[in-house]
């Protein structure tokens, strides 16, 4: 979507997703959870001057509220750093190894390309390494075109020492435009800088549907290096084990989702954090086939397969003529209602029915008593001469035939005529109801009830019910 080109605001960001009804994963075998474990390969990429960066490294060390040092090397922050590839790395392999569960590597291409054993080892595992950048450094501040060519190079150079390019990018440190420069690059089948959902989801970008695998910071041992975080490996072996539990839970009732663990070889690389590590995959282990353990490239191509991105109308990137043209007479012979709910800040929450109907009620409640009344008097009389003269609009014609209002016995057609008369000689307007949501009697019944409410209040009952005719027919359209 171009935004450039409305004199509209449009709202970036998605803040509805699957909402209450997520995709079946079917992950394989019928598992009832996916979970994926990341270990970062950091060491060697972080800030160093020895690396052409202007300070030392201060993020995630045992160093808790460390400060970069400008164009000074930090002798603790470099040793604790390698640490995790002298020791940490290789504890948390014959873990896994161990264990036969399948990691993914975040590996940043300096790091990798400064421990060619452990790449050796991971290669022989037969774990996915995917890019976790050039460097492990902060990209908020940094040029477009800086980190471009970071992610240019960061590919190039993965692919010089693993032997093969990576197939996922999480840059971690990210600026506002990496899950962008990302999709640009073109190679990439998942992006992970998300933290989103627990299920994979497509973001769009032009014409090109990105699908993003989300990471997490909360199962993550990072909290081990931030203020009230993990204190002890049993804080983490608990949180791990509930967000299982409750996952599973979730799965076993019918909405299988994905986990994330995240590890750092500095951090649950040491021993009191590792056996909490192997206390889950234990623990986890022990769930048989309702657990898949998967790396997040062979989650992200079962759900290509499985679940390839869908081409559907996106009201929030329409322009306005396609806006007015399609939503025009949601609200009867009022296309004022669709014209001024373009105008508002609309996103991905309002491309669903639901979301759509709000920002259509959010104009009709906000109009003028006048126009909101025009609204009510633009409905056609129930089963009235219009419908007997089939000159109602297609959606009316279609509504009320939902109801068996089109086959009425003499009697029933008398008895609206009457009704209709009586409400409208009282109330001023036609007797509004969204016939979709009830059956020929239950209409007569609410007819005869309301006939019998004071103006006022018909005339808000009224207004409810024009709001929910709106919500239906766009339900029928964007389903």
């Amino acid at each position: 979507m171009d935004n450039s080109k409305q004199d509209v605001k449009r709202y970036p960001r998605n803040m509805i997703g699957y909402g209450a009804n997520p995709p079946d994963p079917q992950w394989p075998n019928g598992a009832r959870i996916a979970v994926q474990i990341v270990v970062n390969y950091e060491e060697g990429g972080e800030n160093n001057i020895l690396h052409g960066d202007a300070a030392s490294e201060a993020f995630l060390s045992e160093i808790v509220g460390a400060a970069p040092w400008p164009d000074q090397r930090h002798w603790n922050m470099e040793s604790i750093y390698e640490y995790g590839a002298r020791a940490g790395f290789w504890r948390l392999h014959r873990i896994f190894t161990d264990a036969g569960v399948p990691l993914t590597i975040y590996g940043v291409a300096t790091a990798l390309a400064r421990s060619p054993e452990q790449v050796a080892a991971m290669k022989a595992a037969g774990w996915e390494i995917a890019s976790h950048g050039l460097k492990w450094i902060e990209y908020k501040d940094a040029p477009e075109e800086e980190e471009r060519g970071h992610i240019a190079e960061a590919v190039r150079l993965h692919t010089e020492v693993v032997g093969e390019r990576p197939k996922g990018l999480y840059v971690g440190r990210a600026s506002m435009q990496s899950v962008r420069l990302g999709v640009e690059e073109g190679g990439f089948t998942y992006l992970a800088d998300a933290y989103d959902d627990d299920l994979p989801h497509y973001v769009r970008f032009g014409d090109r549907d990105q699908l993003i695998v989300p990471y997490t910071l909360d199962a993550n041992d990072m909290r081990f290096a931030t203020p009230q975080g993990f204190n002890s490996g049993d804080q983490f072996f608990a949180y791990l084990r509930d967000s299982f539990d409750m996952l599973l839970e979730e799965g076993r009732a019918g909405a299988p989702k994905m986990m994330s663990v995240g590890l750092h070889c500095r951090l649950a690389g040491r021993p009191g954090r590792a056996m909490a590590v192997k206390r889950f995959l234990d623990y986890a282990k022990n769930h048989g086939n309702e657990v898949w353990f998967a790396t997040r490239l062979a989650i992200a191509e079962h759900w290509l397969k499985t679940h390839p991105p869908e081409t559907r109308e996106r009201p929030s990137a329409m322009d306005k003529a396609t806006f007015v043209e399609r939503f025009g007479s949601i609200y009867e012979h009022s296309s004022w209602v669709a014209e001024r709910a373009y105008a508002l800040e609309l996103g991905a929450a309002h491309d669903t029915a639901s979301g759509l109907a709000n920002a259509m009620a959010r104009v009709f409640r906000s109009a003028s008593p006048d126009e909101r009344l025009a609204v009510l008097k633009a409905h056609p009389d129930l089963a009235g001469k219009l419908a007997a003269a089939k000159r109602l609009t297609a959606d009316s014609t279609s509504e009320q035939a939902s109801a068996g209002l089109d086959a009425l016995t003499d009697d029933e057609r008398s008895r609206f005529e009457q009704l209709n008369a009586a409400y409208v000689e009282k109330h001023g307007f036609p007797f509004i109801i969204a016939v979709r949501d009830h059956d020929k009697a239950s209409i007569l019944e609410a007819f005869e009830r309301r006939l019998d409410n004071d103006t006022a209040t018909e005339k808000k009952t009224a207004e409810r019910q024009v709001e929910r005719i709106g919500e239906l027919r766009l339900k029928a359209l964007l389903s």
